[in-house]
């Protein structure tokens, strides 16, 4: 029994040693792209910190990686949660999506500050700037009713808002 935890433990070795030379591509771009959200909609002074030390890291193309990303698996763990991230929401293609997608970003963001479920918690253990105050929280959800209302200025309002479904018919 000793001899199979020995050659367990050793392919296990193995199997870490062979995995860092398997990197994930970092999530880096120069420069703001010219879908960026600030293109089109101003970004306050006071909001833009906040946006660049809680939210940009996982919903923006330009991502800061902390030393660690550097260890297998870690890094292939971390780059997940940026794809599924962006998948959500980027804000360096924002202004490149459709109108109605804009504005349910917006409410979103709103949402998941009320219901605390933004930063998530495995990104404010190891980054604890992140950690919004309920101020940041308000200027941050302020923002995004400001863009909704720049929206619903410029655009019918049933183009902006997902229809509502049909009630059931008895």
């Amino acid at each position: 029994m000793k001899k199979v935890f020995k050659i367990l433990g050793w392919l296990l070795l193995i199997g870490l040693v062979v995995i860092q030379f398997f990197r994930p591509e970092k999530n880096l771009q120069k420069g703001i792209s010219a879908n960026h959200i600030s293109t089109k909609y101003a970004i306050p002074a006071d909001v833009n910190p906040i946006l660049e030390k809680a939210c940009y890291d996982c919903h923006s193309n330009n991502s800061r990686y902390p030393w660690y990303y550097n260890i297998q698996p870690v890094g292939i763990w971390m780059d997940d949660h940026i794809k599924e991230g962006k998948n959500g929401l980027n804000f360096s293609e924002y202004t490149n999506k459709r109108l109605r997608y804009q504005y349910h970003k917006m409410e979103e963001i709103i949402e998941v500050l009320d219901e605390g479920a933004m930063p998530i918690d495995s990104y404010t253990w190891t980054h604890k700037d992140a950690v919004l105050t309920p101020e940041e929280k308000s200027k941050l959800k302020t923002w995004a009713q400001s863009i909704m209302d720049n929206l619903e200025s410029k655009y019918p309002i049933d183009s902006l808002k997902r229809p509502n479904p049909p009630p059931p018919q008895k």
